[in-house]
């Protein structure tokens, strides 16, 4: 009995990426499928909302753990001027470094997301049984139309080799082109990952984040892997947008972007998956998404 319930699990997870499964149950459950008439026109908010957000609450967490950054700031200067709030906290952080030698007085990632967005998301047991993990809001109110959280993991295009590190693994998530995103943070998903940000770290500065790897992630939003697919008791409260990362984001904020390229390439963007409210979401509530985007 155990090991039916343990082989139950396993193909609970995993069902939505065997086809033939998909192709017999689409029709069933059409509350879980999101339509979108043309892929141009997968957008709930624009390329730009999501730049500003992004910005505003990666620049929150460089200002909120200055003592890190400073091989950044040292290397280059200049940076300096493009926060005007760095005088202000270098010598509030000078004043308590005087106090205590041992410890600096510095926010948690969720507070400095509470402060900057107005709430905080965390994982949790999911509401829906057997669902394992799943993430809520702990703290706050999300407006209709924000960025919550987002997907994180290395990005494959559809040439590259990802066949082992797709067995078994229910957190690969497939872009409206053909990327690959792989969510999970376990295994060789998990070594493949570490071992593409630390080639593609550029001296002091680093490409992206491996904190998500951890129960601990330096960016609170990287927890949208592990958002569950919607139910006909749970409707979906989020939907997936995709986002390309411009060449012109700043480069000392690359070190809380979750993804990172699986090849190499200067001359492709990094591809990012948010999550984005479909309405008014609660403190208490579970963010339920859709995992099936069918383009017509």
């Amino acid at each position: 009995a155990a090991m039916l319930r343990r082989l139950r699990r396993r193909w609970d997870s995993y069902k939505y990426r065997f086809v033939p499964w998909l192709a017999l149950n689409l029709r069933r459950k059409r509350r879980t499928l999101r339509y979108v008439p043309e892929s141009s026109q997968d957008k709930i908010i624009s390329d730009e909302d999501v730049f500003e957000t992004l910005l505003k609450i990666f620049k929150a967490l460089f200002i909120n753990d200055l003592s890190r950054q400073a091989h950044i700031l040292a290397f280059l200067p200049q940076i300096k001027h493009k926060y005007v709030e760095l005088p202000t906290v270098e010598q509030k952080l000078s004043k308590v470094y005087s106090c205590n030698h041992q410890s600096q007085h510095v926010l948690s990632p969720e507070e400095v997301l509470f402060n900057t967005l107005g709430f905080m998301v965390s994982r949790d047991q999911s509401s829906l049984v057997s669902a394992g993990t799943g993430v809520f809001v702990t703290k706050g109110l999300v407006p209709k139309g924000t960025v919550v959280s987002m997907y994180p993991g290395t990005v494959y295009r559809k040439h590259e080799p990802i066949f082992f590190q797709s067995l078994g693994n229910p957190f690969i998530f497939r872009c409206i082109d053909g990327v690959l995103i792989d969510g999970n943070d376990k295994g060789l998903s998990r070594s493949v990952y570490r071992s593409c940000c630390r080639r593609d770290q550029l001296g002091p500065f680093q490409m992206s984040d491996e904190s998500w790897l951890t129960a601990a992630p330096q960016n609170p939003l990287a927890v949208g892997q592990y958002v569950n697919n919607c139910s006909h008791e749970k409707a979906a409260n989020v939907c997936y947008q995709e986002f390309d990362v411009p060449a012109y984001f700043p480069v000392e904020l690359k070190q809380y972007l979750p993804n990172i390229v699986y090849s190499h390439d200067i001359e492709s963007h990094l591809r990012c998956v948010v999550l984005v409210t479909l309405r008014d979401i609660k403190q208490g509530e579970e963010l339920f998404s859709n995992y099936y985007t069918v383009v017509s």
